[in-house]
């Protein structure tokens, strides 16, 4: 239990010891009904839950002890009265100790389930390198609940010949197949990154992978429908970067001098993954200028649609520009995710999936 335990607050192991001092003396000023018996019950059921082991047994024995002391001082040791008294006490000591025990299994189970779903995570959405190039990168995912460790939330980075591409999408539902179609779009996209020559192309390779295995897993991708994506470039040798938005909330660019923040909205939106049967064309991608300094940050829209008290959605330009400039892509999503935890005030109603990179000089040429 000690694991589970150590989440409580400290005045949590004095409240048991106080249940207990308060039945003991309760019983001595009412020695003929014993009227404190439940909170010394109460006492060894909390340790139970909440205390280590160690703990629980001390708490069941200063009960034991405690009536001892009280039926030899009013004469009913010894007495039916007095042996029922000492095995209520006893049996609620031992009932702490059998929760305890059942809890600390509890416990180590969902240790081990944990432990699974970090390799599962670790396996399907691996964390992606500090540097790459010029590029200094920083990810994290924050799942909506504390206990599940993976979603149907995505990102990848690979460096290519056509320079660094980075993927960021969002599956439309939850559970294992928002898993498993996470992880066609991402094994997709680490094979066709470096084969596509431009961002139309890749999405379309995106595209018939996701259909292929669609046919080939039945209902597990086809419940989905569709995800969201932004596929970004950034060409070898320039000061632009491209981006193709296939119907995501759109990137952010934060300028480390004046620590400015403005969403980079798509001229004209593609259609999600998983709708080509429509048959519309994907437009061409936005250019935007990305200088030393800038950092791109990408989001899904667990912190686009996280919502305070009132219902209001959270704007990261209104918040995060007040807390810049940022020094690397660590600092801002540190800061994005601490506001949006702040805004929220609890727990969200989505998956969070954060992906940044800032551009750094080039080291200049040593001559020979």
């Amino acid at each position: 239990m000690t694991p589970m335990s150590a989440q409580w607050p400290r005045y949590v192991r004095v409240a048991p010891w106080l249940l207990i001092v308060g039945g003991l003396v309760w019983n001595a000023l009412e020695p003929a009904d014993y009227w404190g018996d439940p909170l010394l019950a109460a006492a060894a059921v909390l340790a139970g839950a909440l205390l280590p082991l160690r703990d629980v047994i001390a708490v069941g024995a200063a009960n034991i002890v405690g009536i001892l002391v009280l039926t030899t001082r009013d004469g009913s040791l010894g007495t039916r009265a007095g042996w029922l008294e000492l095995a209520n006490t006893l049996f609620a000591a031992l009932l702490g100790v059998w929760l305890n025990r059942l809890l600390a299994r509890h416990g180590r189970r969902l240790a081990t389930v944990r432990s699974v779903a970090e390799a599962a995570q670790q396996a399907v959405l691996p964390d992606p390198p500090e540097r790459v190039g010029e590029l200094s990168v920083a990810a994290c995912y924050r799942a909506a609940q504390t206990e599940a460790l993976i979603g149907g939330d995505a990102y990848a980075l690979q460096d290519t010949p056509y320079g660094v591409r980075m993927l960021i999408a969002d599956v439309r539902g939850k559970g294992l197949p928002a898993v498993a179609a996470v992880s066609v779009l991402l094994g997709a996209f680490r094979e066709n990154a470096s084969r596509e020559a431009d961002l139309v192309g890749l999405a379309d390779a995106l595209e018939g992978s996701l259909g292929r295995e669609s046919a080939h897993r039945g209902e597990e991708l086809r419940m989905e429908g569709f995800i969201t994506a932004l596929l970004v470039e950034f060409a070898p040798g320039s000061a632009e970067l491209r981006v193709l938005n296939c119907g995501h909330p759109g990137p952010y660019l934060l300028d480390g001098a004046d620590g400015g923040v403005r969403r980079l909205d798509a001229t004209d939106p593609a259609l999600p993954l998983g709708m080509g049967a429509l048959g519309l064309s994907r437009p061409v991608p936005d250019v935007w200028p990305f200088a030393p300094g800038h950092t791109l940050l990408l989001v899904t829209d667990g912190v686009t649609e996280a919502r305070d008290g009132g219902g209001t959605f959270y704007d990261p330009v209104t918040g995060l520009a007040p807390l810049g400039p940022f020094r690397g892509p660590h600092d801002a999503l540190d800061a994005l995710v601490r506001d949006v935890e702040r805004w929220t005030g609890g727990p969200r109603d989505d998956d969070m999936a954060l992906l940044a990179v800032t551009r750094h000089r080039a080291p200049a040429a040593t001559m020979p």
